[in-house]
């Protein structure tokens, strides 16, 4: 770890475009999303979360940590996912507090829709334009950096103001 407070120019340089490279793909895929399905990415990743669990449910605090968000904002997002008859929810059993998530029918049958154009979106905006080689880099350097953010959380004591 270097002394120096700043980032080196080639740091700098690396930072600036993963900014600007991440901004505009979350804006294309948000974009696309609202185009295709009237929903923001969230909503869609929360969709996807639940596909992807047993049965199609999760209690709720699973889903939070899965969509990588805020209980409060699981359960606004939740409740508009439930208002499009996409999602239900319903009391976890033998807990009189908490609540199952559940992908509907229909739910699923949406995102087998809008699906295919999200990966379309992803495939031609970021693994297109690379090699075999190049996305296995991608992933690598993906899975550092995560590792590193997720071992700083786990610490004893990590507070970020």
């Amino acid at each position: 770890m270097s002394s120096d407070p700043w980032l080196s120019a080639s740091q700098q340089a690396a930072w600036r475009a993963f900014l600007t490279m991440s901004g505009e793909l979350n804006e294309r895929i948000e974009r696309d999303l609202h185009a295709a399905a009237g929903m923001p990415h969230a909503y869609f990743i929360i969709l996807v979360s639940l596909s992807e669990a047993p049965d199609g449910c999760l209690r709720m605090n699973q889903l939070a940590t899965a969509a990588r968000s805020s209980q409060s904002r699981l359960s606004h997002a939740v409740a508009r996912l439930e208002q499009s008859g996409w999602v239900r929810r319903t009391p976890a059993p033998g807990d009189r507090r908490g609540q199952i998530a559940e992908l509907t029918p229909a739910g699923r049958a949406e995102l087998e829709r809008v699906a295919p154009g999200h990966a379309e979106t992803v495939r031609s905006m970021v693994f297109d334009g690379l090699d075999d080689d190049q996305v296995a880099e991608l992933r690598h350097i993906c899975e550092i950096v995560t590792a590193r953010l997720t071992q700083d959380t786990l610490r004893p004591g990590h507070r970020h103001s």
